[in-house]
């Protein structure tokens, strides 16, 4: 299986911490955005997509990429991301990106969140929520996830 994620971590790289271990059991690179072209992914077997969220969505650079996209030859995707504050149950921050991804013809296997420090107004005011996150627990979720896909029966390249 050839897999690749593609992250944006602007904060305090606690997206990244998450993508770089999934990179490790995937055996996938960890690419910013602005680090592959859109038209490469074709060439992968899986591709993660991943970023903190901003004002309940995705990051604006993720979503821009993924716009970007030209369509895809029935490629698997996943989603991951973190935040301070949990997911609503009216607003999934999943949809949007998903809806997207699925537009240019990938697949959404499946998603992965967890809790992670934010500095975003107004926590900044109180020193930020969620230090410490993502912990331990939150990178042995992220590896069990990551295991979870690799085991799933996708094409070897």
């Amino acid at each position: 299986m050839k897999a690749l994620i593609v992250c944006t971590s602007v904060s305090h790289g606690n997206t990244r911490k998450i993508a770089e271990v999934m990179g490790g059991v995937l055996s996938a690179p960890v690419v910013a955005p602005e680090q592959v072209d859109p038209a490469a992914l074709a060439g992968y077997d899986l591709v993660g997509f991943g970023s903190g969220i901003f004002q309940m969505s995705f990051h604006p650079q993720l979503r821009d990429f993924v716009r970007a996209l030209p369509p895809q030859p029935a490629t698997a995707a996943f989603l991951f991301s973190t935040s301070g504050l949990p997911e609503p149950p009216l607003r999934r921050y999943n949809r949007s990106l998903e809806r997207l991804l699925e537009q240019k013809g990938l697949e959404v296997v499946d998603t992965f969140s967890c809790r992670a420090f934010d500095t975003y107004l107004p926590f900044k005011l109180v020193g930020g929520i969620r230090k410490g996150r993502p912990d331990t627990n939150d990178l042995r979720a992220a590896r069990t996830f990551a295991e979870h896909l690799r085991s799933r029966t996708i094409p070897a390249s």
